[in-house]
């Protein structure tokens, strides 16, 4: 059975256009779509779909007063947020994830002209789509809102490796992260005391804006400081660095300290910025004392970089199944047996704390 999707936008043009860019994938249906939210309640009621697609700016009734409803009669029905690529956009898709939205995608600049974006972002969509709802699935009839959305059975992982840490003190944590990464961070990063003794890198899968604006979110809840990176930065103890949107960033460790550099280089596995090439970096600047964290997230980013960290005598830990919202990044660490430990969400703060209590004074300086 395909997965029904619903789309929810004002926008005649954009319901049209994505309704038939997903109905056209064999696995996938568009059965109907709404022009706002009340509308599209009065839709799941007589329809529930699998997925919701859900515009933030609407008339009568906006996508986050729509997710506030959705949400009360369906917990655990995942619901995708679609934004504009704006300052504004950005702040309303963060508010929606605090309040329950499942992920998000960013239109295309081209919907009015249908340029190739068109096609780029419906293939995204639908990616995110089959991550989230796995298929054959029922739709005839929703499932009790208890109850989360079925997984398939999955093959046992090898368990987690036998650590072989060279005894060398965590001087730097570095954590790969996309789906599901803006709700799972908010959860686990304001659990970190404000003196943590080494500074955090991370490279979450997210277009420019979205992460100065997710950076100015957790810094606010957090108490330690969280900015968006720079060229030249030089992280220190208490700080979390987030990769901007689009730009791979690496560690460069010298005698005269470490610092971040930043640029645009390819793509690997479709993103920028790259987990692997985080790790990677750490891997070869920090080697033993680099601790690489693989959170929720589609794809493969972040294992051949862990694997690297791992094979310097770093530590790597991975969400666990249950926590992520998606379990491709974290599970194929698993699966390639590079995990000293698989946790859940809300272990991964007290395990980093207490395999840092024994950092060096000065952090991650060299």
């Amino acid at each position: 059975m395909s997965i029904k999707v619903l789309v929810v936008d004002d926008s005649a043009l954009v319901c049209r256009t994505f309704a038939q860019a997903l109905s056209a994938q064999k696995d996938i249906s568009v059965p109907c779509t709404a022009a706002d939210g009340r509308l599209a309640l009065a839709q799941i009621e007589r329809e529930p779909p699998d997925l919701i697609v859900l515009d933030v700016d609407m008339p009568e009734m906006d996508g986050l007063e729509t997710l506030k409803a959705v949400r009360k009669l369906h917990p655990k029905l995942p619901v995708i947020m679609f934004s504009s690529l704006t300052e504004r956009g950005a702040t309303t898709t963060f508010q929606a994830l605090t309040l329950g939205a499942t992920d998000y995608l960013t239109k295309p600049d081209g919907t009015n002209d249908g340029t190739g974006d068109i096609n780029r972002v419906a293939a995204e969509l639908a990616a995110k789509i089959r991550a989230l709802v796995p298929a054959p699935r029922r739709t005839d009839k929703p499932a009790p809102v208890e109850a989360a959305p079925p997984r398939a059975p999955a093959a046992t992982p090898p368990p987690p490796r036998k650590a072989k840490r060279r005894g060398q003190p965590v001087e730097l944590v570095v954590i790969g992260i996309s789906t599901g990464g803006p709700t799972a961070l908010a959860e686990f990063l304001p659990t970190l005391p404000g003196d943590f003794p080494v500074p955090i890198l991370i490279a979450q899968h997210m277009p420019p804006i979205f992460s100065k604006q997710m950076a100015r979110h957790l810094d606010a809840d957090c108490a330690l400081q969280v900015r968006e990176a720079e060229q030249g930065t030089k992280p220190q103890p208490g700080e979390v660095w987030i990769a901007p949107g689009d730009f791979h960033m690496y560690v460069d460790a010298r005698l005269s300290g470490t610092t971040l550099r930043l640029d645009q280089a390819p793509k690997v596995h479709g993103c920028r910025p790259a987990a692997d090439l985080l790790f990677r970096s750490a891997s070869e600047g920090i080697g033993a004392g680099t601790l690489a964290v693989v959170m929720t997230g589609m794809g493969r980013d972040g294992t051949a970089g862990a694997k690297l960290v791992a094979d310097t005598g770093g530590g790597v830990l991975a969400q666990d199944e249950a926590t992520s919202v998606v379990w491709g990044m974290p599970g194929s660490v698993v699966e390639a047996g590079i995990a000293d430990a698989v946790l859940p969400l809300h272990d991964i703060a007290p395990t980093l704390i207490r395999m840092t209590h024994t950092a060096r004074v000065g952090g991650a300086s060299r």
